[in-house]
């Protein structure tokens, strides 16, 4: 099954050149032979998770906010490794309260620096107990509620109330206790901040990645182009993946679904080192900032100039209509939009809808790309090479 008689035609149209929309495009072209056409609205392709030199610097710095990758899913480090090594980095942040500096996660070194007291491990699994004694989960009626019955007041107070308030411009008690399903803390001195099985960042950089990806010599990538502005050539002649937001595509018919997004203000200072780590939140409320990334300390197997570094401020807000989405916000009132949306997208002839926006789910970048080989394992490869019927709507229908 192809388009060899429509030759202007490709096989397939991707919309985004994220790792979803990539993945898809290099599966198909690789494993299958088609022509992909990958449509991207941005000036480069990647999608957030790409990066760029300082120009000053030459410090690589994540245009869209820090991405660290990590997997314990066998199939997915095998597929990435064909096209980036990963150095040994592993992510660790930090948190900043009342002037002292503690480990994050919470573990036994913060719940010790911050009580001033050295606690073995039942000893201090015996105090957050206590503390969260308080208030019981099941009577929890808001975010405040919630959190103080799983890890107590004073541990609350310090680490999760400002900077909660500051990621949603809300205060706590005004929220769902719902958003929080477990704050975990370490009985433990560990403070590596994801626990899977690989962990690492790509060795030259994201973009190199991404562009090896998208090299195969049946892939072209079509830059600074708006689905919406070509979709009339494409829709109902070839298959499309779609990885743009699932509202935009139905013109917001049942309402534009609510996100968080993030501003970042990058700035080269004429330090050595700025903070000493990648990542140090600001739990403090009257902080405007969430977190400083300090990007020198992703790779310091590099060499740098020495006496300047890249510092990134980190500030949350909710999206507007023109913001670039980030985190799906899921109250109640977007889950029932995005129903109506999924059956929608079963609706529309020959488009699967994927992705972070696609699905309006949070999928970390292994998530994303396990969700693209498995709709390639079971929509794309079926359809393509045994002339499977495809069934539209989104990667988890």
């Amino acid at each position: 099954m192809s388009n060899a008689d429509l030759p202007d035609l490709p096989d397939l149209v991707v919309v985004g050149s994220g790792f979803f929309g990539l993945t898809i495009a290099e599966r198909c072209a690789t494993e299958l032979d088609l022509k992909v056409l990958v449509l991207e609205r941005r000036s480069h392709l990647g999608g957030n998770a790409y990066s760029e030199r300082e120009p000053e610097t030459g410090i690589e710095v994540h245009k869209y906010g820090a991405h660290l990758f990590h997997t314990s899913n066998e199939r997915v480090w095998e597929y990435v490794n064909r096209f980036t090594t990963f150095t040994n980095y592993q992510h660790r942040v930090f948190g900043k309260y009342a002037g002292q500096v503690y480990s994050l996660p919470m573990n036994l070194n913060l719940i010790n620096v911050f009580f001033g007291k050295s606690h073995t491990p039942d000893e201090a699994r015996a105090l957050i107990a206590e503390q969260a004694s308080e208030i019981r989960t099941e009577d929890a009626a808001n975010l405040e509620e919630k959190a103080i019955s799983l890890i107590g007041r004073p541990l609350y107070e310090a680490f999760i109330k400002g900077y909660t308030a500051k990621q949603w411009q809300t205060d706590p008690t005004e929220l769902s206790a719902d958003i929080i399903t477990r704050l975990p803390v370490r009985y433990t001195f560990d403070n590596r901040y994801f626990n899977d099985k690989y962990e690492g960042l790509p060795t030259d950089g994201y973009t190199a990645w991404l562009e090896k990806m998208a090299e195969h010599p049946n892939i072209e990538v079509r830059l600074e182009t708006d689905f919406f502005s070509v979709a009339d050539d494409y829709k109902g002649r070839v298959p499309i993946v779609y990885t743009g937001p699932v509202d935009e595509y139905f013109g917001n018919a049942e309402g534009r679904l609510s996100w968080r997004t993030v501003d970042l203000e990058a700035e080269v200072v004429d330090v050595d080192d700025f903070q000493g780590c990648a990542v140090m939140n600001y739990n403090d409320p009257d902080v405007a900032w969430t977190r400083i990334h300090e990007f020198k300390h992703f790779h310091p197997e590099r060499t740098y100039l020495p006496g300047r570094t890249v510092i990134v401020h980190e500030y949350s807000r909710f999206a507007e209509e023109d913001d670039e989405p980030y985190y799906p916000i899921n109250t109640a009132e977007d889950r029932e939009k995005l129903l109506k949306y999924r059956d929608l997208a079963k609706k529309e002839p020959m488009v699967l809808f994927g992705g972070r926006l696609g699905t309006y789910k949070y999928l970390d970048m292994h998530m994303a790309i396990a969700s693209a080989l498995s709709m390639f394992d079971n929509k794309l490869r079926p359809h393509f090479a045994e002339g499977a019927p495809l069934t539209s709507g989104g990667v988890d229908e």
